[in-house]
């Protein structure tokens, strides 16, 4: 019988996994935009209905990071804070959170998942069967964002 490797994604367990969760969004979603340390935070964060992902690379290193909890409405599950390590862009490391998060919402009965993407990022989500719903906020003032949905 053949074991099957352990997933690289996982909910960070550790106090290391977590600095390393929280080190990884504030790089690439608020650092680069002069945000300061903090704002990667969000209050429901620790809320027991926040499901939070975790990639882990070959090395043991975080490369990536997502996090789904409810959404505005019922059955609806929102996918927030996705952040993958720059030399790891490209190498299907979203994709794995996203699945990830896909299949737990699942589990928790959602019936759809939003979310709100980067203009960068639509063409990502679009070739995993996400559809953009409308054009969202712009962060920061410069980053546009758009509504995406998926039916689970």
């Amino acid at each position: 019988m053949t074991t099957q490797p352990p997933s690289p994604v996982e909910p960070p367990r550790s106090p290391a996994d977590w600095a390393a969760y929280y080190l990884l969004r504030y790089r690439v979603l608020r650092q680069p935009w002069q945000q300061p340390p903090g704002s990667e935070r969000a209050p429901d964060d620790e809320a027991p209905t926040t499901i939070h992902a975790l990639w882990r690379a070959p090395s043991g290193a975080v490369g990536g990071v997502a996090r789904l909890s409810p959404g505005s409405s019922p059955g609806q599950a929102q996918v927030r804070y996705m952040a993958v390590e720059p030399t790891w862009q490209g190498h299907g490391v979203g994709r794995q959170l996203l699945q990830y998060l896909e299949a737990a919402a699942r589990q928790q009965g959602y019936a759809e998942i939003i979310l709100h993407a980067r203009e960068a990022a639509v063409g990502f989500y679009q070739r995993l069967g996400y559809r953009v719903v409308e054009p969202s906020h712009t962060l920061f003032g410069v980053i546009h964002h758009f509504l995406m949905q998926k039916t689970l």
